[in-house]
């Protein structure tokens, strides 16, 4: 059977390159010039807006759109945000079909940097991305008067949510799946002076990984598809992987102000996202506020594309409809049981 190649946030997530990564390294010293860069957003030259295929930001910058109907007459709205190095349509064939199905209508779109969204691979700053997210939900919520909206950040998406959230009331409920939320603290000091090394001298060195270090999902139908999607980027500047932790930080510290209706969802067998930075996450929530812990014992990063993705899919259909209500899966039960057992 053909392995999947190799899943292309992976380095940019764990600063671990391969050895053939870290021969290249010393190779590229000497070729990557010098200069940082990002692409944060420019001044207001537009209005807002949604058209079929994009969204317009404020800054005239178009975010490629994609949209997934609702079968009948919809009765909810979802907006979702990828992951590193993804672009919206990475929820096509495993998740939208699913809330379709249920009823909800679902977009997504390429945040910048991402996918169609320029420029390709160059760090926007995490405060663009909060504020694209922010402007997002107000469009979409518009385009929908009268129906729920959700929004759903898988991974860096979540952090994104997350920072967002802290500073808006962005939807109806957020769901967070596997967010990645480790900041600097949770990365070990060899990954973090390697990461400050290589900001410092070679910005624009590009990392990637010629094997599956890790494996994202238990779906290999799934996995195989997405790596090999000429949309995705493989290779990530050392800049941009500063960029992602300076998102983490920032969503991090805003944990203790998130107090936004929220389901968060993690897996045990999640080689991305470690336990102990979701452990400390969920105690810096604010008490009392409507947020739940979904925990999943066979659930890798990308919950919605394993192959229980339904199940993931079920329980998010469920909060959104009853916030209150236990959890189909039994995964908040899980969940409290694994917070007991650190």
């Amino acid at each position: 059977m053909d392995q999947p190649c190799p899943a292309p946030y992976l380095t940019a997530m764990t600063m671990k390159p391969p050895i053939t990564s870290r021969r290249a390294l010393l190779a590229g010293l000497a070729l990557v010039g010098c200069a940082e860069a990002r692409a944060p957003m420019g001044p207001v030259v537009t209005r807002p807006a949604v058209l079929d295929d994009a969204l317009v930001m404020a800054d005239g910058l178009r975010l490629p759109l994609h949209t997934w109907g609702a079968e009948g007459p919809p009765r909810a709205v979802m907006l979702a945000l990828h992951g590193m190095n993804e672009y919206g349509r990475s929820y096509a064939e495993d998740a939208a079909p699913w809330f379709n199905a249920a009823g909800v209508a679902v977009y997504a779109y390429d945040q910048r940097g991402f996918g169609g969204a320029g420029p390709r691979g160059i760090w926007p700053g995490h405060d663009a991305l909060a504020q694209d997210a922010m402007t997002a939900a107000g469009l979409i919520r518009a385009r929908h008067p009268g129906l729920p909206l959700f929004m759903l950040g898988e991974s860096m998406g979540g952090a994104v949510l997350v920072l967002a959230g802290s500073r808006a009331a962005l939807a109806d409920g957020l769901v967070l799946s596997a967010p990645a939320l480790r900041g600097r603290n949770s990365l070990g000091w060899p990954a973090l002076a390697m990461l400050d090394v290589l900001t410092a001298l070679v910005p624009g060195l590009e990392l990637s990984s010629n094997a599956p270090v890790f494996r994202p999902t238990d779906n290999l139908d799934a996995w195989r598809r997405w790596s090999r999607d000429p949309q995705l980027i493989k290779a990530t500047r050392v800049d941009a992987v500063a960029g992602l932790v300076d998102l983490m930080d920032a969503a991090t510290a805003a944990l203790p102000r998130f107090t936004a209706p929220a389901l968060v969802l993690y897996g045990a067998k999640d080689e991305l996202v470690p336990p102990k930075p979701i452990r400390a996450a969920w105690a810096q929530l604010p008490r009392g506020a409507a947020q739940r812990l979904a925990f999943y014992p066979e659930g890798h990063h990308m919950l919605l594309r394993d192959l229980g993705g339904a199940a993931v899919a079920g329980d998010i259909l469920a909060w959104m409809g009853d916030r209150a209500a236990p959890l189909p899966s039994g995964a908040d039960q899980a969940a409290a049981a694994w917070l007991a057992s650190a």
